[in-house]
């Protein structure tokens, strides 16, 4: 049953990501991806208030996933890389937090790259 709860909270954080990156496109140049920008940092500040919400309330285990995972996981993976950025800092791991972000940032940034090389060479491929 918690696979439906995240599915929905999932559903729904996706929906919020796409009107608010769009809003904020709207009404700003596309030169910079201001509505990506925000949603991160909105979806960073939404994480970090419902973990410590969330482990000072009653809510059910299930709508902690459907939030956590479900929504701000849909919203925004980058709140979730923040978190536990922050959180392996805070317990003192700073090797392990140094090494995951630059490791992230690098070995994503390398992904996308790799993946548009993959994909060019495919769509060349076909003629």
């Amino acid at each position: 049953m918690g696979v439906l709860y995240v599915a929905l909270g999932g559903a729904v954080g996706a929906v919020a990501r796409y009107g608010l990156s769009g809003f904020v496109y709207q009404r700003f140049s596309d030169a910079f991806p201001w509505g990506t920008m925000t949603v991160n940092v909105v979806g960073s500040l939404a994480l970090g208030f419902a973990v410590v919400y969330f482990e000072n309330s009653l809510a059910s285990p299930e709508l902690r996933k459907a939030v956590t995972i479900g929504l701000l996981g849909s919203f925004t993976t980058f709140s979730t890389f923040a978190y536990e950025s922050v959180a392996l800092f805070q317990d003192g791991e700073w090797t392990r937090a140094g090494g995951y972000v630059l490791g992230s940032v690098v070995l994503a940034s390398l992904a996308v790259v790799v993946g548009l090389a993959l994909a060019t060479v495919l769509v060349r491929s076909r003629g």
